[in-house]
Protein backbone atom coordinates (compact mmCIF):
# COMPACT_ATOMS: atom_id res chain seq x y z
CA UNK A 1 0.00 0.00 0.00
CA UNK A 2 1.17 3.56 -0.01
CA UNK A 3 -0.18 6.00 3.09
CA UNK A 4 -1.57 8.67 2.01
CA UNK A 5 -3.59 9.55 5.34
CA UNK A 6 -3.25 9.79 8.98
CA UNK A 7 -5.47 7.31 9.27
CA UNK A 8 -3.72 5.14 7.44
CA UNK A 9 -0.49 5.66 8.67
CA UNK A 10 -1.70 5.03 12.46
CA UNK A 11 -2.90 1.92 11.84
CA UNK A 12 -0.02 0.80 9.86
CA UNK A 13 2.00 2.04 12.99
CA UNK A 14 -0.19 0.09 15.15
CA UNK A 15 0.02 -3.04 13.51
CA UNK A 16 3.98 -2.55 13.45
CA UNK A 17 3.86 -1.95 17.13
CA UNK A 18 1.71 -5.37 17.98
CA UNK A 19 4.98 -6.79 15.80
CA UNK A 20 7.81 -5.68 17.82
CA UNK A 21 5.71 -6.50 21.09
CA UNK A 22 4.96 -9.97 19.81
CA UNK A 23 8.65 -10.94 18.67
CA UNK A 24 10.25 -8.78 21.97
CA UNK A 25 7.86 -11.61 23.61
CA UNK A 26 9.20 -14.70 22.28
CA UNK A 27 12.58 -13.59 21.85
CA UNK A 28 12.68 -13.63 25.25
CA UNK A 29 11.07 -16.89 25.85
CA UNK A 30 13.14 -19.10 23.16
CA UNK A 31 14.96 -21.19 25.81
CA UNK A 32 16.06 -25.10 25.79
CA UNK A 33 13.22 -27.35 26.24
CA UNK A 34 10.48 -24.65 24.95
CA UNK A 35 8.12 -26.23 21.61
CA UNK A 36 7.40 -24.07 19.09
CA UNK A 37 4.08 -24.67 19.28
CA UNK A 38 4.43 -23.08 22.87
CA UNK A 39 5.63 -20.09 21.29
CA UNK A 40 2.79 -19.97 18.65
CA UNK A 41 0.30 -20.31 21.30
CA UNK A 42 2.01 -17.19 23.62
CA UNK A 43 1.71 -15.11 20.16
CA UNK A 44 -1.88 -15.87 19.92
CA UNK A 45 -1.95 -14.49 23.30
CA UNK A 46 -0.08 -11.29 22.61
CA UNK A 47 -2.15 -10.68 19.47
CA UNK A 48 -5.19 -11.31 21.32
CA UNK A 49 -4.38 -8.52 23.52
CA UNK A 50 -4.47 -5.89 20.98
CA UNK A 51 -7.71 -7.24 19.29
CA UNK A 52 -5.02 -8.36 16.41
CA UNK A 53 -5.34 -12.26 14.60
CA UNK A 54 -3.19 -14.10 12.22
CA UNK A 55 -2.96 -12.82 9.15
CA UNK A 56 -1.42 -15.85 6.97
CA UNK A 57 -4.57 -17.40 8.87
CA UNK A 58 -6.82 -15.34 7.88
CA UNK A 59 -5.68 -14.54 3.89
CA UNK A 60 -4.43 -18.40 3.63
CA UNK A 61 -5.27 -21.36 5.71
CA UNK A 62 -2.32 -21.13 7.74
CA UNK A 63 -2.96 -23.38 10.78
CA UNK A 64 -0.97 -21.18 13.20
CA UNK A 65 -0.55 -17.72 14.85
CA UNK A 66 3.58 -17.27 13.71
CA UNK A 67 5.64 -19.18 11.50
CA UNK A 68 8.19 -20.69 13.23
CA UNK A 69 11.44 -22.17 11.48
CA UNK A 70 13.70 -24.14 13.18
CA UNK A 71 17.72 -24.92 11.89
CA UNK A 72 17.32 -25.50 7.89
CA UNK A 73 13.83 -24.60 7.71
CA UNK A 74 13.81 -21.06 5.87
CA UNK A 75 10.53 -19.57 6.49
CA UNK A 76 6.52 -20.90 6.08
CA UNK A 77 7.62 -23.36 9.20
CA UNK A 78 4.36 -24.69 11.17
CA UNK A 79 5.03 -24.58 15.16
CA UNK A 80 6.07 -28.13 16.12
CA UNK A 81 5.65 -29.97 19.25
CA UNK A 82 9.69 -31.16 19.40
CA UNK A 83 11.44 -28.92 22.18
CA UNK A 84 14.35 -26.61 21.16
CA UNK A 85 17.66 -28.05 21.95
CA UNK A 86 20.81 -25.75 22.40
CA UNK A 87 22.40 -24.63 19.16
CA UNK A 88 18.94 -24.87 17.42
CA UNK A 89 18.76 -21.74 15.04
CA UNK A 90 15.12 -20.19 15.48
CA UNK A 91 13.45 -18.04 12.96
CA UNK A 92 10.31 -16.42 14.18
CA UNK A 93 7.83 -14.73 11.45
CA UNK A 94 4.72 -12.50 12.71
CA UNK A 95 2.57 -10.92 10.18
CA UNK A 96 -0.87 -10.12 12.56
CA UNK A 97 -3.97 -8.30 10.90
CA UNK A 98 -4.70 -5.35 13.36
CA UNK A 99 -7.76 -3.39 12.45
CA UNK A 100 -7.62 -4.18 8.97
CA UNK A 101 -4.24 -2.98 8.42
CA UNK A 102 -0.91 -5.58 8.08
CA UNK A 103 2.93 -5.47 9.55
CA UNK A 104 5.50 -7.95 8.58
CA UNK A 105 8.82 -8.69 10.47
CA UNK A 106 10.66 -11.36 11.43
CA UNK A 107 13.83 -12.48 13.99
CA UNK A 108 16.34 -15.44 14.27
CA UNK A 109 17.19 -16.21 17.41
CA UNK A 110 19.84 -19.11 18.34
CA UNK A 111 19.21 -20.84 21.67
CA UNK A 112 22.26 -21.04 23.58
CA UNK A 113 25.00 -21.84 23.65
CA UNK A 114 24.99 -20.62 20.12
CA UNK A 115 27.70 -22.06 17.85
CA UNK A 116 30.26 -19.19 16.01
CA UNK A 117 28.95 -20.71 13.13
CA UNK A 118 25.16 -19.59 14.02
CA UNK A 119 26.20 -16.31 15.39
CA UNK A 120 27.71 -15.45 11.90
CA UNK A 121 24.49 -16.35 9.95
CA UNK A 122 22.40 -14.49 11.96
CA UNK A 123 24.84 -11.27 12.51
CA UNK A 124 25.38 -11.67 8.20
CA UNK A 125 21.78 -11.48 8.11
CA UNK A 126 20.76 -8.47 10.20
CA UNK A 127 24.10 -6.42 8.79
CA UNK A 128 22.24 -7.26 4.79
CA UNK A 129 18.98 -6.46 6.26
CA UNK A 130 20.45 -2.88 7.36
CA UNK A 131 22.40 -2.63 4.01
CA UNK A 132 18.77 -3.39 1.89
CA UNK A 133 17.07 -0.53 4.63
CA UNK A 134 19.53 2.28 4.24
CA UNK A 135 19.21 1.73 0.14
CA UNK A 136 15.58 2.00 0.26
CA UNK A 137 14.85 6.04 -0.26
CA UNK A 138 12.38 7.70 -2.34
CA UNK A 139 13.59 8.30 -5.57
CA UNK A 140 15.96 5.34 -5.75
CA UNK A 141 15.37 2.43 -7.69
CA UNK A 142 13.74 -0.37 -6.30
CA UNK A 143 16.55 -2.79 -7.12
CA UNK A 144 18.97 -0.90 -4.88
CA UNK A 145 17.52 -3.00 -2.11
CA UNK A 146 18.41 -6.11 -3.30
CA UNK A 147 21.81 -5.09 -4.97
CA UNK A 148 22.58 -4.37 -1.30
CA UNK A 149 21.66 -7.15 0.22
CA UNK A 150 23.63 -9.16 -2.20
CA UNK A 151 26.74 -7.43 -1.86
CA UNK A 152 26.05 -7.76 1.97
CA UNK A 153 25.96 -11.64 1.81
CA UNK A 154 28.26 -11.99 -0.72
CA UNK A 155 30.70 -10.44 1.48
CA UNK A 156 30.42 -12.08 4.19
CA UNK A 157 30.39 -15.67 2.56
CA UNK A 158 26.94 -16.96 2.95
CA UNK A 159 24.74 -18.10 0.58
CA UNK A 160 21.44 -15.75 -0.71
CA UNK A 161 17.82 -18.03 -1.46
CA UNK A 162 16.97 -15.85 -4.54
CA UNK A 163 13.35 -17.63 -4.90
CA UNK A 164 12.03 -15.79 -1.72
CA UNK A 165 11.59 -12.13 -1.45
CA UNK A 166 10.09 -9.13 0.55
CA UNK A 167 7.01 -7.34 -1.29
CA UNK A 168 4.52 -4.94 -0.47
CA UNK A 169 2.04 -5.23 2.84
CA UNK A 170 -0.40 -3.58 4.62
CA UNK A 171 -3.81 -4.18 3.64
CA UNK A 172 -2.88 -7.85 1.99
CA UNK A 173 -0.09 -9.54 3.38
CA UNK A 174 1.33 -9.47 -0.40
CA UNK A 175 1.02 -6.64 -2.60
CA UNK A 176 3.43 -5.32 -5.36
CA UNK A 177 6.00 -4.47 -5.62
CA UNK A 178 8.26 -7.24 -4.86
CA UNK A 179 11.37 -6.96 -3.58
CA UNK A 180 13.72 -9.46 -4.75
CA UNK A 181 17.39 -9.84 -2.35
CA UNK A 182 19.26 -9.65 -5.19
CA UNK A 183 20.18 -7.35 -7.86
CA UNK A 184 17.71 -7.29 -11.06
CA UNK A 185 18.81 -5.27 -13.35
CA UNK A 186 14.94 -4.45 -14.98
CA UNK A 187 13.78 -3.01 -11.61
CA UNK A 188 14.83 0.47 -11.99
CA UNK A 189 11.67 1.81 -10.79
CA UNK A 190 11.94 4.69 -8.44
CA UNK A 191 10.20 3.95 -5.04
CA UNK A 192 7.82 6.64 -3.83
CA UNK A 193 7.03 7.80 -0.30
CA UNK A 194 4.49 6.67 1.38
CA UNK A 195 5.04 3.15 -0.03
CA UNK A 196 4.94 0.07 2.16
CA UNK A 197 6.86 -2.70 1.77
CA UNK A 198 8.51 -5.58 3.44
CA UNK A 199 12.81 -6.15 3.26
CA UNK A 200 13.43 -9.50 4.27
CA UNK A 201 16.76 -11.30 3.66
CA UNK A 202 16.75 -15.30 3.78
CA UNK A 203 19.83 -16.89 3.83
CA UNK A 204 21.79 -20.04 4.27
CA UNK A 205 25.10 -21.55 5.59
CA UNK A 206 24.66 -23.69 2.51
CA UNK A 207 26.08 -23.72 -0.69
CA UNK A 208 22.87 -24.17 -2.77
CA UNK A 209 20.36 -21.51 -3.20
CA UNK A 210 17.63 -23.41 -4.21
CA UNK A 211 14.39 -24.18 -1.56
CA UNK A 212 12.44 -26.85 -0.99
CA UNK A 213 8.76 -27.32 0.22
CA UNK A 214 8.47 -30.07 3.21
CA UNK A 215 5.86 -32.67 3.29
CA UNK A 216 2.76 -30.58 5.52
CA UNK A 217 3.11 -28.14 2.54
CA UNK A 218 3.85 -24.68 3.94
CA UNK A 219 7.54 -25.34 5.62
CA UNK A 220 10.34 -24.08 3.16
CA UNK A 221 13.69 -25.47 3.65
CA UNK A 222 17.12 -25.86 2.48
CA UNK A 223 17.87 -28.62 -0.01
CA UNK A 224 21.37 -29.52 1.23
CA UNK A 225 20.78 -28.87 4.63
CA UNK A 226 22.28 -25.70 5.70
CA UNK A 227 21.53 -23.61 8.63
CA UNK A 228 19.20 -20.89 7.78
CA UNK A 229 18.36 -17.38 8.76
CA UNK A 230 15.31 -14.97 7.73
CA UNK A 231 15.16 -11.11 9.62
CA UNK A 232 12.62 -8.73 8.20
CA UNK A 233 11.04 -5.24 8.93
CA UNK A 234 8.23 -3.54 7.40
CA UNK A 235 8.70 -0.12 6.44
CA UNK A 236 7.60 2.79 4.87
CA UNK A 237 9.34 5.03 2.16
CA UNK A 238 10.44 8.45 2.67
CA UNK A 239 13.16 10.69 1.11
CA UNK A 240 15.44 10.14 4.04
CA UNK A 241 15.88 7.07 6.33
CA UNK A 242 12.47 4.71 5.87
CA UNK A 243 10.57 4.65 8.94
CA UNK A 244 10.87 1.02 10.37
CA UNK A 245 7.57 0.23 11.43
CA UNK A 246 8.14 -2.91 13.67
CA UNK A 247 11.20 -1.18 14.99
Amino acid sequence: MTITTQHELDGMTLAGKVVARTLEVLRAAVEPGVTPAELDALAGQVFAGFGAFSAPRAEYGAPVNVFISVNDDIVHGLPTHRPLQAGDVVCIDVTPNVGGFIADAAITVAVPPVSPTAARLIEAAEAALTRGLNAARAGQPLNGIGRAIQTEVGRRGFTLLPELQGHGVGRAIHEKPDVPNYYRPALRQPLHEGLVIAVEPMISTGKSPRVRTRRDGWTLATTDGGLAAHVEHTIVITKGKPVILTA
